[in-house]
């Protein structure tokens, strides 16, 4: 063990005893456990949130089944990388290929895993802080379990601090008294790297001294001056564009602006500001105000056109005009609710008025037979079910309450009334 390296690579544990949280899927007999202890891993999605473990459980499965162990970061690496890991020749197991944040990987680099993964070539274990969902494409998501991991509670992060205190091969060797740490498990907000990281700084702080105190106080003073340090691929980063998100989702404007500030003085790529914008146009006010998606559109294609530091000025202006805006999540609630629903009927045949007919025996069999062109009727529309039969009038989109959203509601009233409850 490098006595240089950061208390949480110290602390990495290096069995399943060792392993602290995730009772629900690495409890004794649970599903995931028994797989490992049977050396019968699937390729897997980690769904969780930044310091729960994803990248040590990867590797100690690695360790445990005795595999060999290949490691990217979806943020650097491409598809001529993954080709070069699926070109090395493997054991008697197929090697387990860790992608760390693998919801960064565009279509093109995720399908070109489709082939490896479905013949056994490599397992692949993916971790990603995004709901996979959204950020996976069903092809390689079809042939991966997924697996969430969930935040640390107090117990765990309890846990995690004796553990460090009492087997750290450096901090087991200080005097060393917790007269309080509710700051550290406050402050860490169920990141176990936190809590570690936050342990050390604490600790170094008090170098030198006959004995070392954690208290709330002290713990506080060190966040204090650490508060301006931003690791563009750590913590800081997750944890200062959520609050520049939820700011805006909030209509606070002027949050909204601190904490992008606090991005551009820490040199935050420009254009991940921009998607971030974007999306939430969508997420977050959607039809609500239709112009929103436009505004932040353009303004990621202005970014990537006029770069730092004139471009902080349109990040600005997109984001006020996002704040200020009316607030809807219903194309995001629809969204999920449709894919939930799917998820359960997608065996459910398209009905037959609904399919094409491009041959004569199509035609003959009556598909397209009654379907009703809408342009044929006033108002351009004729009342017919486009679900299959067995979901018609099942609602999945519900506007929300604005007054954009409220005009679409009446429209659909008028078309729907009888069929759907708005």
């Amino acid at each position: 063990m490098n006595p240089n390296a950061p208390l949480a690579e110290r602390l990495r544990p290096r069995n399943l005893d060792q392993y602290i949280g995730q009772e629900h899927i690495l409890g004794k007999n649970k599903p995931l456990r028994r797989a490992i202890e049977a050396n019968l891993i699937p390729s897997m999605i980690l769904w969780g949130p930044p310091g729960v473990g994803k990248t040590t459980l990867a590797l100690m499965m690695a360790e445990l089944t005795k595999r060999q162990f290949y490691s990217l970061s979806a943020i650097s690496a491409g598809v001529k990388d993954l080709r070069e890991v699926l070109a090395r020749p493997s054991g008697l197991f197929p090697p387990v290929l860790f992608i760390d944040e693998i919801h960064r990987f565009n279509k093109s680099q995720q399908d070109s895993l489709l082939g490896a993964v479905e013949k056994g070539q490599v397992t692949l274990i993916g971790a990603t802080t995004e709901n996979p969902s959204f950020e996976v494409n069903s092809a390689l998501l079809s042939r991966c379990q997924v697996y969430i991991l969930e935040s640390f509670g107090k117990a765990e992060l309890d846990n995690l601090l004796n553990r460090a205190l009492k087997e750290d091969v450096i901090l087991k060797e200080k005097p060393i008294r917790v007269e309080s740490a509710d700051s550290l498990f406050r402050i860490s907000g169920g990141d176990g790297r936190k809590l570690l990281n936050l342990l050390e700084l604490v600790v170094n702080a008090q170098f030198g001294q006959a004995e070392v105190v954690i208290s709330d106080d002290l713990v506080e003073d060190v966040v204090q001056k650490n508060l301006a340090r931003y690791d563009k691929s750590g913590e800081q980063h997750y944890d200062i564009i959520s609050a520049f998100i939820k700011s805006i989702r909030g209509s606070d404007p002027n949050a909204a602006l601190y904490w992008m500030a606090r991005m551009i003085m820490a040199g935050e790529d420009p254009n991940f500001i921009a998607r971030r914008l974007l999306i939430l146009a969508s997420e977050d006010i959607g039809n609500a105000n239709p112009t929103a998606m436009i505004m932040a559109n353009a303004c990621m294609e202005a970014v990537k056109k006029v770069g730092y530091p004139e471009c902080r000025i349109i990040l600005s202006q997109t984001a006020i005009y996002l704040a200020t805006s009316p607030k809807s999540n219903a194309s995001y609630v629809a969204i999920a609710n449709a894919m939930a629903l799917a998820e359960n009927t997608s065996h459910l045949p398209v009905p037959v008025d609904l399919r094409n007919a491009p041959t004569k025996l199509m035609k003959e069999i009556g598909y397209g037979k009654n379907y009703k062109y809408s342009h044929d009727f006033d108002g351009n529309f004729a009342k017919q079910n486009f679900l299959p039969d067995e979901l018609k009038g099942q609602k999945i989109f519900d506007p929300g309450n604005n007054a954009r959203e409220n005009e679409i509601r009446r429209s659909l009233q008028n078309w729907w009334k009888d069929w759907y409850e708005y």
